[in-house]
């Protein structure tokens, strides 16, 4: 079957063609908004009853109220049922993004005299508790529960929790409770969907409530999240997949063929473009797409076609560099790789995107699994002013300040005069001879 690929020339697109290119597929809340309310409620006055029924309705799965978590002997029956050598993968994984995770973790407090005698800082702490959401729709993703799991429990959170949706057997995906276990986490709950988040956030019999919910989930998940915002933190929600590949004249166009169908196989919604200035590498990228067609699935070949024939993918040829790093900055991929036999040359042109991989080895779909970085990365154009889930992501800072005599003394009079200025009389009262001699005493 013939697949066309959509090419697009930047220097004859229009002003509307090119804004075009920039737009993301987004779903439109307002159908999920409306029904995720009264899910949301049921969850709330129900409890575990909620959670059962909407895993019988929704999944297909045969839960009841008392099955909601997964116990132990779950736990052990999955480490036996998972092929060892998944196992080792797992193991292998997660200690890459544990020791990136641990790099990237702050001191624990830090404090600089910024005059004589006043001390400034930042004392770092976990949150108390948050949900990690590990998805199940068109497949399993321990990744995802590993990216989620490792950076709580690097951050040092008490009580992180895994939420996931059961499968038509009832049970939680095997390789999926490996990794909750191999990350450190403890507690495993099936829910999925919009009942997951009001669990978080309200809480049940048996899902404790908590304070902030992370991971990538369906539009019911982003649905809840927001009417839940005055409930339970989280980031702004993901949407579909996006990646550029950058290719270079030195680029090997099969290689940059190859990489560049990696994440345009998640689903048709997906965005993802070659940038090249090489009209060379943009053809035979093009002419060797069907080749790695033929050694896909005819679902993932249908998604991919999709997104390479159209306005959210394809082949972007621009004229010179600048003009193709212009182009990556204003769409501020979540994913951007640099094919190229120098890629470090290029990186200080990169201002916006959410993950950066240089070279011809590393793949998206390495990146996506093993190297570390975490794969859970903001979208639509959020790389602008939002950066990769992390551990500070479950972590707050609370400023911290000490001053002595000396230092209240030069503070004093420069307090006294904003107070004023400000009309505020308690304010400058602290700072008064109602205070100073209580100061005097005390040196």
């Amino acid at each position: 079957m013939s697949r066309s690929v959509a090419w697009h020339e930047l220097s004859r697109l229009s002003a509307d063609e090119r804004k075009e290119l920039l737009t993301r597929t987004e779903d439109d809340l307002t159908h999920f908004l409306e029904n995720v309310a009264p899910i949301i409620e049921a969850v709330r006055v129900e409890g575990d009853e909620a959670l059962a029924r909407f895993a019988r309705q929704f999944d297909k799965a045969p839960v009841e109220a008392g099955e909601i978590a997964a116990t132990e002997a779950d736990f052990d029956a999955a480490f036996k049922a998972l092929d060892p050598e998944m196992v080792e993968t797992l193991e292998f994984c997660a200690d890459n993004i544990r020791r990136f995770h641990e790099a990237q973790r702050p001191e624990e407090m830090w404090m600089k005299e910024i005059r004589p005698g006043v001390l400034v800082g930042e004392r770092a702490t976990p949150i108390d508790s948050v949900a990690l959401y590990s998805p199940r729709g068109k497949g399993t993703f321990p990744s995802m529960t590993l990216m989620t799991a490792i950076p709580a429990v690097v951050a040092g959170v008490p009580m992180p929790i895994v939420l996931t949706p059961p499968g038509p057997d009832g049970k939680v995906d095997a390789a999926t409770l490996v990794a909750a276990r191999i990350a450190g986490v403890k507690h495993v709950f099936k829910a999925g969907g919009g009942q997951a988040v009001a669990a978080a956030a309200f809480g049940t019999a048996t899902v404790p409530r908590c304070a902030k919910f992370e991971g990538p989930g369906s539009p019911w998940i982003a649905a809840a999240k927001r009417l839940l915002q005055g409930q339970i933190a989280s980031r702004l929600p993901a949407g579909p997949t996006e990646s550029i590949v950058l290719a270079d004249e030195s680029a090997d166009p099969e290689i940059a063929a190859l990489d560049l169908l990696v994440e345009a196989e998640h689903g048709s919604d997906s965005s993802n473009f070659l940038v090249t200035w090489s009209r060379e590498v943009a053809e035979k990228v093009r002419d060797a797409l069907p080749k790695f067609w033929a050694h896909m699935g005819e679902e993932r070949v249908r998604y991919s076609s999709d997104v390479l024939g159209g306005t959210s993918g394809g082949i972007v040829l621009a004229d010179t560099p600048d003009q193709a790093f212009e182009f990556i900055n204003d769409y501020a991929p979540e994913h951007l790789q640099i094919l190229s036999k120098t890629p470090f040359e290029y990186l200080s042109k990169v201002r916006n995107a959410s993950e950066i991989l240089l070279g011809e080895h590393a793949p998206g779909s390495m990146a996506n699994y093993a190297l570390g970085p975490n794969a859970v990365l903001p979208t639509s154009g959020m790389a602008r002013a939002h950066s990769p889930l992390g551990v500070h992501d479950f972590m707050k800072t609370s400023s911290v300040a000490h001053v002595t005599a000396q230092g209240y003394a030069e503070f004093a009079p420069h307090t006294l005069r904003f107070a004023r200025y400000e009309g505020f009389d308690a304010h400058g009262n602290a700072v008064t001879p109602l205070r100073n001699n209580h100061v005097e005493k005390a040196k």
